[in-house]
């Protein structure tokens, strides 16, 4: 089991990553095209809300409550699992198009609820209501994707779920490369790419599904128990799940009230953070989600906190570095992978701001997705409902103090202070419950991490040219030398760790 679970997490963490490449290259494509002003933030606005009503409820608070659900009818029986398949699968296809509809004919009043400084911008409103009809449809698409991925990864097909949003990004890379110029209105394109990259995603996962017998034909069961349990545990986890996504959310909303450009840089240094908290935090949660609602079915409790001590040593062995190179490496990561024709230096600059600032909190990011697996394998979504109604408070108020003092920047830092907070009351939730109890010696863990931490930070400062350097050089300089520097930090590190009595070896064995 240990060791299918380090294969199952490696192979979903270089899939994940590769979509984050993929994605980077559309972003780079976007940035060189529309650059950080009017035309963009719209599009931004227009892509956000379906995205986040799919991190809401698709790959958040459903996948949550179903995988649980689905180990345990699966144990019971193909026959159970099919008819909980079947009815889930026409329940949600029914209320998707229920709000899909509702959605598109709503545009205008849902631009003005998630971008209220649009009001009074006839430009930015109609634009953004135009873009929103195309892009709207994709939630339900999307949606049904994580259900058909969330089957497949309870059958141990990691695989194929996390390849599915690399469609995604080469659909938009094509729209953008192909249809954008034919168009009199080029951000148009994108909204074209989304629907049809929602489209394909799930016509991508069908083969897969014949492929281990679970493509079964929806039908309407608001009444069967499995659905009712499934939307039990749903409610709550609409709000728990995605506490860091609604955060996210109101960092967009207040920053429609600033600067034009503001969103395209909260946007792009977000961008940067998904990339380690996709490899390193959805990647582990995906993988221990089926095997600690097995394990708390089926095993002793010792299994399961060793499940959750060893996810927490991953996170910090890899997430420690690379918040670490976010935040020393903000502005020449920028540089290089966005600066280029419509992106201009300063924009680079002052997304660099509030990528330190997200940077400060990618740890406590990718914790909350770990620790929250902790509670949704137990079937229980109301503790980290109150948990994440005292996160949503504190954050409202550090929005509206720190933008007040550092405008976008403030937003990211509210974000992340948050997040600090929703992590440590998840992490002592746990231990007080006495679900999770540490066989790791974490003081003797922690301080050698540290030590490896110092060494790259001192690295970092002494092979990093300063930022005027870096905006001189070309292309190829710049990525040649960011990729240098990544690599003898990288060495380094591990190789302290390996010095000091952490081998990696056994460090990520189970």
């Amino acid at each position: 089991m240990s060791k299918n679970l380090f294969r199952s997490t490696s192979i979903v963490s270089m899939i994940t990553l590769l979509s984050r490449i993929v994605g980077f290259i559309r972003d780079v494509i976007i940035a060189r095209l529309f650059g950080a002003g009017l035309v963009i933030d719209v599009f931004l606005i227009a892509f956000k809300i379906p995205n986040f009503l799919r991190r809401l409820f698709a790959e958040g608070a459903f996948s949550q409550a179903f995988i649980p659900i689905l180990v345990e009818y699966r144990l019971r029986g193909n026959r159970d699992l099919k008819y909980l398949i079947v009815n889930t699968s026409g329940t949600l296809a029914c209320i998707l198009f229920i709000i899909t509809t509702i959605g598109i004919l709503a545009t205008p009043i849902l631009v003005i609820i998630f971008a209220p400084g649009f009001i009074n911008k006839e430009i930015q409103i109609n634009l953004a209501s135009e873009l929103l009809m195309l892009t709207f449809p994709y939630l339900f698409f999307i949606s049904l994707t994580a259900l058909s991925g969330s089957i497949l990864n309870c059958f141990g097909r990691f695989v194929i779920p996390a390849f599915t949003p690399v469609l995604l990004n080469l659909s938009l890379i094509a729209f953008t490369i192909w249809l954008s110029p034919k168009l009199d209105q080029p951000v148009i394109a994108l909204a074209w790419g989304v629907l049809f990259g929602g489209a394909i995603q799930l016509l991508f996962q069908i083969p897969f599904l014949i492929s281990i017998g679970q493509l079964q034909m929806p039908r309407w069961g608001w009444n069967d128990s499995g659905v009712q349990k499934i939307i039990k545990l749903m409610l709550p986890a609409i709000f728990s799940v995605s506490i860091s996504q609604i955060n996210l959310l109101l960092d967009t909303l207040l920053a429609s009230f600033l600067t034009i450009g503001s969103i395209s840089w909260l946007y792009y240094s977000e961008r940067l953070v998904e990339l380690p908290l996709g490899v390193i935090g959805i990647a582990l949660s995906t993988v221990i989600l089926p095997c600690l609602s097995t394990k708390y079915a089926t095993a002793p409790k010792d299994e399961f906190a060793h499940t959750i001590d060893w996810a927490l040593r991953c996170v910090l062995v890899i997430g420690t570095p690379a918040a670490m190179g976010l935040i020393f490496l903000a502005e020449p990561l920028l540089l290089t992978l966005f600066q280029y024709g419509e992106f201009s230096l300063d924009d680079a600059h002052k997304a660099s701001l509030s990528l330190m600032a997200y940077g400060v909190g990618l740890l406590p990011f990718i914790l909350v997705k770990i620790l929250a697996t902790g509670y949704f394998a137990r079937q229980d979504t109301k503790t980290p409902v109150k948990i994440g109604i005292i996160t949503m408070i504190i954050n409202m108020i550090l929005n509206i103090i720190l933008m007040l003092r550092f405008a976008h920047v403030g937003l990211a830092m509210a974000t992340s202070l948050s997040g600090f907070l929703n992590s440590y009351l998840l992490f002592i939730g746990l231990r007080i419950s006495g679900i999770y109890r540490s066989n790791t010696k974490w003081s003797w863990f922690i301080a050698k991490l540290f030590v490896a931490n110092i060494g790259l930070l001192v690295l970092l400062l002494f092979l990093t040219p300063s930022n005027t350097v870096w905006g001189n050089w070309d292309m190829y300089q710049r990525f040649s030398n960011l990729l240098g520097i990544i690599c003898m930090t990288v060495l380094m590190y591990f190789g302290i760790l390996t010095l000091m009595g952490i081998k990696t070896k056994s460090l990520f064995k189970l």
